[in-house]
């Protein structure tokens, strides 16, 4: 398996979180939000952010970040998995709503500059060849479409899908002796990359970064519950002050960067924030 990568088949079935409702509609409240800030929708009725426009979830599983798309008014969403089973799941409860489509990631279904926007979210590290998703992605984004990506950082000191210190830091015979020595799995498959490579990946994209938009204002972005309590008032209050140079030198370790990608130049049209979200270099 670390010589030659395969498809993850079936993967809501060993992985658990995929099936995890409340917490997959929290993520995909949070998507919503940070779309609808870019997109100057902010003020919009809950059930409109997204209306008069295509949507697709690429590596949408059992749906219900799709689903949640589709409330939030996209005029038509699509979902796309190899996940045979989470795809089943997805369509008996959401078919309605959505379309559900067999597909890889990298050979979309989809004409050219068809989708408004896409939703790639968490999903790079599990597929064989994410440049080639991101290719064919950019290739069925419309001209003026936008594109959210969540995407984990290989230098984030917890790995999310297996709880284990630096596991992503290791060579991939490394990771699976370290996987397999805690019980966690027989194969570490997840690839991470760092913000340099991440950055790589987009290079046909215009980026904006809003990480720390999010992280300092989770209230805006229906993110409350990353900070609870008075701790969380606090570091939610020292972001928002914190000089953004300061936040700068964090960037290579924070654990997830949360992207909106553009084929064309465009500015996000949303309100003022503590931490702005700021333009992304790319090669």
């Amino acid at each position: 398996m670390s010589a030659q990568r395969a498809a993850q088949l079936e993967y809501s079935e060993f992985q658990a979180a995929m099936l995890d409702e409340d917490k997959r509609r929290r993520k995909a409240a949070k998507i919503i939000a940070v779309l609808a800030h870019f997109l100057g929708r902010e003020n919009a009725d809950p059930g409109e952010i997204l209306a008069g426009l295509t949507v697709g979830d690429v590596g949408c599983s059992a749906g219900f970040i799709a689903d949640e798309l589709a409330r939030a008014g996209a005029a038509r969403t699509l979902g796309v998995d190899i996940d045979v089973p989470g795809l089943r799941k997805a369509a008996d409860r959401f078919g309605a709503r959505v379309g559900f489509v067999c597909a890889d990631g990298g050979t979309l279904p989809f004409p050219d500059g068809s989708l408004d926007v896409l939703v790639f979210n968490h999903i790079y590290e599990h597929v064989v060849d994410p440049d080639a998703v991101i290719g064919d992605m950019h290739r069925v984004l419309a001209d003026d479409g936008v594109l959210y990506l969540g995407l984990g950082n290989r230098l984030g000191v917890m790995e999310p899908h297996y709880k284990l210190p630096f596991l992503s830091y290791l060579p991939p015979a490394a990771a699976d002796r370290y996987v397999r020595a805690f019980g966690r799995a027989d194969h570490y498959y997840e690839r991470f990359r760092t913000r340099r490579g991440l950055r790589r990946m987009l290079e046909a994209f215009h980026v904006w970064d809003y990480t720390f938009p999010v992280l300092a204002s989770p209230e805006r972005f229906a993110g409350g519950e990353l900070f609870p309590g008075p701790v969380g008032r606090a570091v939610r209050e020292t972001l928002a002050r914190t000089p953004r140079a300061a936040l700068h030198a964090l960037l290579p370790v924070v654990p997830t960067y949360l992207w909106v990608a553009t084929k064309t130049p465009r500015r996000p049209l949303g309100g003022a924030l503590p931490q702005p979200p700021e333009p992304v270099r790319t090669p």
